[in-house]
């Protein structure tokens, strides 16, 4: 019974062994390039990994059966593999050139042995019995595409070596937010070419080189100034990390690149290289001393084989034979072996591994394969198209610092915070030295005169509103600064034919210097060619133009405050309302009174109110002085009350504007804005040539301004001027017949020391000043925030009074005080017309009087039948004769007296205007 049960057991472990058994010794060849030492290396030292684990083929030792090949040796390939398949082998890895690669792969799908490959592969398609651990072309393409979004990319260069690479980035250039400009590196001076890059004003760059051209084109781009802060690169390549960039360290150049093999696996591995080729009497060369990518994923693709080999023999029985090139026998476990690889880096039956990056290891995992390059994993097609990529970024301390990661299911990750790159860009900006471009112009930069005890060197030449504020700034950022003057004089406007820019705006995009600073106006159109910080002033256009000359005192300045009309409807009212007075008089019956109040019943009644006496009545009314004749009838009375309420409306408006018109002399300007300018033609207006204002007018949509851009267009001679300090002078000398449109913040500086001149009407528009810096330039957020704080410290005001106020002493404030305090005092000049009025009615009154003398002298001769000689000889010496203060009354007889004489009388009753008493005789 004993006997029986030991012959079961030992058929049953015969029967377990048989059928799960693998040779104790499984051959995998590995075909390499003769240059190609790193690869081998890594090839032998995966395949002992593999055999110092004892979790993964406990009872076989991998043999790698190493062949090397000339490059592009399709026969001597043919042979050595089908010499190597003698061995036998299970698998056959590389070779990594295309050619070469290609015959292989036709060897294995004949023989059904597996072909695993590290290499970049374009292929759409995988043959049935391929495996490449390499990333998808395709998804690579993808992960450059979602990391250039992510970093907001939209211009930039793309430089290639191979057309290998135009697959590479084939998701770039069909990306429509990008505008790219794709040029080959050809030859080995690549400084021509970088050279017109440098001229185009490309400041991003895509890097899609070969790893061993990397650090030529990086140093040739620095020798030409393709490098700086302002400047970026992209490297394609997945063996960035090995690429020495100490030299890049310090030049602010920002180099952004991706790795596919875990930064804190590199060291690991290299250690265990040095340690295994000294236990055999080999030192690595300097050049083995890395780890590339395809390095690593040959390691992985070791693993992954020797896992999947594993996993099909717990489930069948696995041998290995030799074939023959010529025979027609196959390996009929290669097909299974080749799907157990696709299923172990798959996620159908054995879910992913979450957090996979932090386990790089081969310990015993009974799922993917996690490698050197992270989790193995193939698409349905065979593709290995999801992966993780680590995006690095160059920094002054660590040379290469992981800032994000990319996969295909989690899109791009960038963990480098703001608070980082502001804290980056503040540190890089100390004790950095800045050439600050600068153009003249009052008061934001000017050039003081040198003596010969301060003869002015340095920034010391300058001085300004705009000097100052780069100081206080510096102080704020700690950077140092050196100011140059721009050498063609102007602030930066674009050639309309040519699309090319001059002046400070040239020298910025040239990175000829690092900020630009005058009286310099944000426009789209600089925006779209250079970076500005926050402004540090807000302004608008206006008018600058010449006060117009004060009016000369008329002698008549007292009708000023009523126009002509009034005073001759006045006059109108005047005529009108005594005509109308006497009129309703005559009408009205108690107008008529007795004229003797004694007789009960007079033959005749008397009306008070005639023509002259109601024009007399109507004018003392005006005069605020009234008259003996009194109204009696209600008619006459409510027009008489009406007049009175005329006359006071009248007199007092005319009292209370008098005042105004004598004490203050009236300024009449032509102008008072731009529509008045738009209107006219005989005032000339223009501004500085190629300026924002400039451009403000040439560009408006507004009928108003496109009038005024068409009037100043093609005006003769130009009214255009190349400064705004030649358009003031222009303006001072033009007597009133030009006017200048410039920014506000100007005008006020100008107005308060030039007092000929004045700001007309009010803002055109509404425009800011800023601190240029060149296009993308890293300094632009710290400048900002520099000058934000100054602007809510007060420093910013301050320093406007102090250049706008306190340099100008005072001196406009001072004479608009003085005219001030004399326009309270009255001149001869002013109320000179009064005295001529009253001199003239004095003249009227007295060729009045005259006349009535000579009237009555004319009719009392004729009364008296003597000559008009005699009896105005009679009366002046009556006149003349002062001592008598009465006249005696001159008696009229009838021609029946003998006694013709006239007998005078002292009676008071005597009518001396008819010549009778008032008794008829």
């Amino acid at each position: 019974m004993k006997i029986l049960l030991v012959s079961s057991f030992l058929v049953i472990c015969c029967c377990i062994t048989g059928s799960h058994a693998l040779p104790n010794q499984i051959f995998i060849g590995g075909v390499f390039d003769e240059k190609d030492k790193l690869l081998e290396l890594a090839f032998r030292h995966a395949v002992e990994l593999i055999n110092n684990d004892l979790s993964t083929l406990p009872h076989s030792t991998l043999v790698a059966q190493p062949v090397w090949l000339p490059a592009d040796d399709s026969y001597r390939a043919a042979r050595d593999v089908c010499d190597i398949l003698l061995s036998p082998v299970a698998a056959i890895f590389g070779p990594q050139l295309e050619k070469t690669a290609n015959h292989v792969q036709s060897i294995c799908d004949a023989m059904e042995i597996p072909h695993i490959e590290t290499r970049w592969d374009y292929k759409l398609t995988r043959d049935a019995y391929s495996i490449n651990l390499y990333p998808y072309p395709p998804s690579l393409s993808e992960a450059y595409r979602k990391i250039l979004l992510t970093l907001k990319w939209k211009e930039f260069v793309i430089l290639y070596d191979t057309n290998d690479a135009l697959v590479r980035v084939q998701n770039l250039l069909r990306e429509n937010s990008f505008s790219i400009t794709v040029r080959q590196l050809e030859g080995d001076d690549y400084r021509p070419l970088l050279k017109e890059i440098l001229r185009s004003q490309q400041k991003r760059i895509v890097l899609d080189v070969h790893s061993n051209l990397i650090y030529t084109v990086l140093q040739q781009a620095a020798q030409i100034g393709l490098m700086g802060e302002y400047y970026n690169y992209f490297i394609t390549s997945l063996d960035f990390n090995q690429v020495n960039l100490e030299e890049f360290k310090y030049s602010g150049t920002n180099i952004t690149g991706i790795q596919l093999i875990e930064p804190r696996n590199l060291q690991h591995i290299v250690e265990d290289w040095k340690f295994s080729e000294r236990r055999f009497g080999r030192i690595l060369t300097p050049d083995l001393l890395k780890v590339t990518t395809e390095a690593a994923l040959m390691y992985d693709a070791v693993s992954l084989f020797a896992k999947s080999l594993d996993y099909l023999s717990s489930s069948h029985d696995v041998d290995i034979q030799k074939v023959y090139c010529e025979g027609d026998k196959t390996w009929q476990h290669g097909n299974s072996l080749v799907n157990y690889m696709r299923r172990v880096g798959s996620y159908g039956s054995t879910p992913p591994v979450s957090g996979y990056r932090m386990e790089r290891n081969y310990s015993s995992y009974s799922g993917p394969v996690i490698g050197q390059t992270g989790m193995v994993k193939f698409d349905p097609n065979g593709f290995r198209s999801d992966f993780e990529l680590d995006i690095l970024e160059m920094d002054q301390n660590e040379t290469l610092k992981k800032v994000g990661s990319w996969s295909l299911s989690g899109e791009v990750n960038y963990t480098k915070s703001w608070a980082d790159t502001k804290g980056a860009v503040e540190k890089n900006l100390k004790n950095k030295t800045l050439i600050v471009m600068v153009a003249t112009a009052d008061p934001y930069v000017m050039m003081p005169e040198p003596t010969e005890l301060n003869p002015l060197v340095g920034n010391d030449r300058f001085e300004g509103f705009c000097i100052d504020l780069i100081h206080e700034v510096s102080l704020i950022r700690g950077f140092n600064y050196t100011f140059k003057l721009v050498p063609d004089g102007s602030y930066g406007s674009r050639d309309q034919v040519t699309g090319e820019w001059n002046g400070i705006v040239r020298q910025l995009m040239d990175h000829k210097a690092d900020l630009g600073i005058v009286d310099f106006t944000i426009t789209y159109e600089r925006e779209e060619a250079v970076d500005f910080s926050m402004p540090f002033m807000n302004l608008g256009i206006s008018i600058i133009y010449k006060k117009p000359q004060k009016k000369a005192p008329s002698l008549f300045s007292f009708t000023s405050p009523f126009s002509p009309d009034v005073w001759l409807y006045m006059a109108t009212a005047y005529l009108g309302v005594s005509v109308l007075l006497f009129i309703l008089a005559r009408i009205a019956p108690n107008e008529w009174d007795n004229p003797h109040p004694c007789i009960q019943d007079p033959e005749e009644l008397e009306n008070a109110i005639s023509l002259s006496n109601a024009f007399w009545f109507t004018i003392g009314s005006l005069m605020q002085q009234g008259s003996d004749i009194a109204p009696k009838a209600v008619s006459t009375r409510i027009v008489a009350g009406i007049w009175w309420f005329f006359t006071l409306i009248m007199i007092s408006s005319y009292t209370a504007n008098l005042a105004a018109f004598l004490t203050v002399e009236r300024m009449d300007s032509p102008i008072e804005g731009a529509e008045d300018l738009a209107k006219q033609t005989k005032i000339k207006y223009g501004c500085k040539e190629g300026g924002s204002t400039y451009a403000f007018f040439r560009d408006s949509t507004i009928p108003t301004y496109q009038r005024m851009w068409a009037a100043m267009s093609s005006a003769r001679p130009s009214v255009f001027t190349d400064t705004n300090e030649a358009g003031v002078e222009r303006v001072s000398k033009s007597n009133g017949q030009y006017a200048f449109l410039m920014e506000s913040s100007s005008i006020e500086f100008q107005v308060e020391r030039k007092c000929d001149l004045m700001q007309v009407g009010g803002l055109l528009d509404s425009k800011s000043y800023g601190i240029a810096l060149p296009p993308e330039s890293p300094y632009t957020d710290p400048i900002s925030s520099a000058v934000l704080r100054l602007k809510e410290n007060g420093i910013l005001h301050q320093l406007k009074t102090k250049w706008w106020k306190d340099m100008s002493e005072g001196k406009c404030a001072t004479e608009e005080k003085k005219d001030a305090a004399s326009a309270a005092e009255l001149g001869l000049e002013n109320v000179g017309g009064v005295f001529v009025v009253m001199v003239g009615g004095i003249l009227l009154a007295c060729l009045t009087a005259c006349c009535e003398f000579a009237w009555k002298a004319r009719k009392l001769a004729t009364d008296d039948g003597m000559s008009f000689t005699e009896e105005l000889k009679k009366e002046l010496l009556f006149i003349v004769n002062c001592n008598e203060n009465s006249k005696p009354v001159r008696k009229k007889f009838s021609p029946a007296d003998t006694d013709t004489s006239t007998v005078y009388s002292s009676s008071s009753t005597y009518d001396y205007s008819n010549g009778r008493n008032k008794q008829g005789y």
